[in-house]
């Protein structure tokens, strides 16, 4: 049985954190944790994409990132936004994969120097079970599991979808152009704004169809 501790010494666990940088400071404030889970969601066309390479990039300042895009593969949409946000600046702390499946990546995961950063886009389309899910985070508890999700309305596509988000440290909903942060990390407004032309268009649409309503 293991021991109990009492909450002096739960005060001096040392906890794995990241500096977060200003962009983001707003939405999570100034430090997440470095291993665990983030499970981004949200619709098509609401700019989650650019949310999840603009998180992959302040990773890739901290250490090596892994994207598993099995979503959009190396499609131009793909290559549109790895070039929008400069990715190619990060060199080689920023990897692409667009072929991976549970087993690889476990083996990929299990070398030496293997990617401290993970993200998988999206769990739908990978397969991504939640027993799945659980195993690699049991067999990887140093590493950062980036998960991205479609949508079902307005939550997770599917079961094991939601409850991967139940699980997250860090949850970050992604709507008009916007990262509102629901998880255990919320900055000083909780929200970070992706694009600021096309979220001021979204959002004023939204206050007139209701205003309409």
């Amino acid at each position: 049985m293991k021991r109990s501790i009492s909450a002096g010494q739960v005060l001096c666990v040392r906890n794995r954190t990241l500096p977060v940088t200003e962009e983001w400071q707003d939405c999570l404030g100034e430090e997440i944790a470095r291993n665990g889970t983030v499970f981004f969601w949200g619709g098509s066309g609401n700019g989650k994409s650019t949310a999840v390479m603009s998180f992959a990039k302040m990773l890739a300042s901290f250490g090596r990132v892994l994207y598993v895009s099995r979503e959009e593969g190396f499609s131009v949409s793909f290559q549109n936004t790895v070039a929008r946000l400069g990715m190619a600046d990060c060199g080689a702390a920023f990897q692409v994969i667009d072929e991976e499946t549970v087993e690889t990546l476990t083996e990929r995961l299990s070398k030496p120097k293997s990617p401290e950063f993970v993200i998988i886009d999206s769990v739908q389309v990978m397969g991504l079970s939640y027993q799945a899910f659980r195993g690699l985070k049991e067999r990887f508890p140093r590493k950062l599991f980036v998960l991205v999700s479609q949508v079902d309305g307005k939550q997770p596509d599917g079961r094991g979808a939601k409850k991967m988000m139940y699980d997250a440290d860090l949850k970050l909903w992604v709507e008009g152009h916007t990262v509102f942060s629901k998880g255990r990390f919320i900055g000083r407004t909780g929200t970070f704004v992706i694009w600021q032309e096309g979220a001021d268009r979204y959002w004023r649409g939204k206050e007139n169809t209701q205003e309409n309503d």
